[in-house]
């Protein structure tokens, strides 16, 4: 996608704007689906403005335009949209008011704002709506005149759907169903709706290709006790996953009859539509006969049943393994003065975890910044800023992949060259709020917003802190990124349960000097049961060394010294049965006691 004239296609959407009527038009960086990640037909943020980031709102009026992203971006956002007269909006800072903040302080009473309904959620579209005729602004949700002024838009995906099979998933897609049922009986309401792409590939076990990274297929599913619905591109169906459908009592119609035949599929039910997996506008069609609850997929999905537990920790070993043998490439290049760059070290992961058994695509695209580039939370490395390892400096490497059997997310720091004593003594503190977490035991119904200040306080203590969360959720062969649970100061009030895979990740970002963070997921286990009641704790699932080097053991305690020795020995354990003799003497190496 050429970024070339992002001036002139502003220009030609505000003419779009013109015709309409409209002062300003929000744009969210989503698909009708709600995602995270989305297909390359939906980048309609990306081609206005050239922001390639994962998270972001862009908003024109008749005369400016401006992005909103969080911290992870600030600093790739404003690389990508210089020169074109975009506005940064450095969301979630005091300072920085929130979209509709900035609409109702610049436009004037009468004036309409544009949207396309399907692409925000019911919860944002009601306050949005409520808020802005507060301040006598109109919204008008049926705003859509992208295909006009993106010429060369790419097609809706068109990859095949294939059947995840129940040695990996451990339940049929029918259990799932009526589990969801049930939880939907408990809401009130008698079927369900959802266009969250990760609920219907997990409720049918199947999956696809169709969004970069992300197993998923483009659809939406009507679930109902009498038969459900799946709206789905008929070209994207196979003879097997006809028949999958059908031993599941799920009807196939074509993706783009939604608008038109769900009010009448639906007519008789009360359908339930959660907040996070069904927009305004499903809302507006089902108006009348709809009931507003949390999804009932979310914690089904996030609580892993022992068949998927048990493949996790066996994707994690083969995952290890990978990330091992591309330590030692990198360190070996390095080593021979050989030129090697961040997108090298990209290559490197991906062709090591190629070669594993049951690999099927990266989670997400890897991560690896030297030096300063490590700052920038988000960075992927490109042609133009794609920076040369050289010495005396960190490389941080943030990156994992679906297998069959899970979902991986790892982030390694390590030292190439002779880390100063301030990279040794920010490492360290990283690794104290780590292993605090890594560490934690907590009762029955704690959420991960209880726990986040524990891994910030070595570094708070000394003046520093980190913007991101410190957790988030992890899929099971699906999005790197899941609910409901995280580990964060905003509370998602989602209780960390036995069965959730979670990351543990702090960090710390010195803007023009170096980036360190530190990423292992986590299971959350059964510890104990007392008088107080159940508590619960994390069993540490991702399997690589630390870097050694980095570790400043004067500023630590004996335990957490020894959990790292422990983590270490662990690592060792599990990774040498898989390694040759020469790897297995670098893995010793790596995993030596620190003294």
């Amino acid at each position: 996608m050429s970024y070339d004239n992002i001036p002139a296609r502003i220009e030609a959407f505000r003419d779009e704007m013109r015709k309409a009527g409209l002062q300003a038009v929000i744009l969210p960086r989503t698909d009708p689906h709600l995602s995270e990640y989305i297909s390359s037909h939906w980048h309609i943020v990306r081609y206005l403005s050239g922001f390639s980031g994962s998270a972001g709102t862009m908003v024109i009026t008749l005369d400016e335009a401006l992005v909103w992203t969080d911290s992870r971006y600030f600093l790739q956002c404003a690389a990508q949209i210089e020169g074109t007269g975009i506005i940064l909006m450095k969301d979630g800072l005091p300072e920085t008011p929130s979209v509709t903040e900035y609409l109702i302080d610049r436009l004037t009473e009468g004036d309409t704002v544009g949207l396309n309904g399907l692409l925000m959620s019911i919860a944002d579209t009601a306050d949005l709506a409520e808020r802005l005729n507060a301040a006598g602004l109109n919204l008008r949700v049926d705003f859509d005149p992208i295909d006009s002024v993106w010429p060369d838009r790419p097609a809706m995906p068109a990859d095949k759907i294939f059947i995840h099979d129940e040695k990996y998933s451990g339940e049929s897609a029918s259990s799932r169903i009526s589990r969801v049922l049930e939880e939907v009986k408990k809401a009130g309401a008698d079927t369900y709706f959802t266009a969250a792409l990760d609920e219907i590939a997990w409720m049918l076990n199947i999956r696809s290709n169709d969004v970069h990274c992300s197993p998923v297929a483009s659809a939406f599913l009507y679930v109902s006790p009498a038969g459900s619905t799946l709206f789905v591109d008929s070209a994207k169906l196979t003879t097997e996953t006809e028949a999958h459908l059908s031993k599941t009592e799920v009807s196939a119609i074509p993706y783009t009859s939604l608008t038109d035949r769900l009010p009448v599929i639906a007519a008789d039910d009360t359908v339930l539509l959660s907040t996070t997996s069904a927009s305004g506008a499903i809302e507006n069609l089902l108006k009348g006969h709809s009931v507003i609850a949390p999804s009932p997929v979310a914690m089904l999905k996030a609580v892993k049943n022992q068949v998927q537990i048990e493949n996790i920790r066996n994707s994690h070993i083969r995952d290890g393994v990978a990330m091992v043998k591309s330590l030692i490439e990198i360190e070996k290049a390095v080593a021979e003065g050989r030129r090697i760059t961040e997108m090298d070290v990209a290559d490197i992961l991906l062709d090591n975890r190629r070669k594993g058994n049951l690999f099927y695509d990266l989670s997400f695209d890897s991560i690896c910044g030297f030096g300063p580039n490590g700052a920038i939370v988000h960075y992927t490395a490109n042609p133009e800023s794609n920076a040369t390892i050289t010495k005396d400096n960190l490389l941080l490497i943030d990156s994992g992949a679906n297998y069959l059997d899970g979902t991986t997310d790892i982030t390694r720091t390590i030292s190439i060259g002779t880390p100063s004593e301030d990279m040794r003594h920010d490492f360290t503190l990283v690794m104290k709020g780590h292993i605090a977490i890594a560490t934690a035991i907590f009762p029955e119904g704690t959420r991960g917003a209880q726990l986040d200040a524990m891994a910030r306080m070595p570094l708070w203590k000394e003046g520093k802190s980190y913007l991101h969360g410190t957790g988030h959720g992890v899929g099971f062969f699906l999005n790197c990124h899941e609910g409901p649970q995280s580990i964060r100061l905003n509370d998602t009030l989602a209780p960390l349960t036995p069965g959730m895979l979670t990351s543990n990740e702090p960090g710390v970002y010195l803007a023009d000097r170096y980036g360190i963070r530190c990423e292992n997921l986590v299971l959350t286990i059964p510890h104990s049961e007392t008088e107080f009641g159940r508590f619960y704790a994390f069993e540490t699932i991702t399997l690589c060394p630390f870097d050694r080097t980095l570790f400043d053991t004067s500023i630590m305690t004996a335990e957490e010294i020894e959990w790292v020795n422990e983590y270490h020995a662990h690592v060792r354990d599990m990774l040498s049965p898989s390694l040759d003799t020469s790897e297995k003497e670098w893995l010793e190496s790596a995993t030596r006691p620190l003294d």
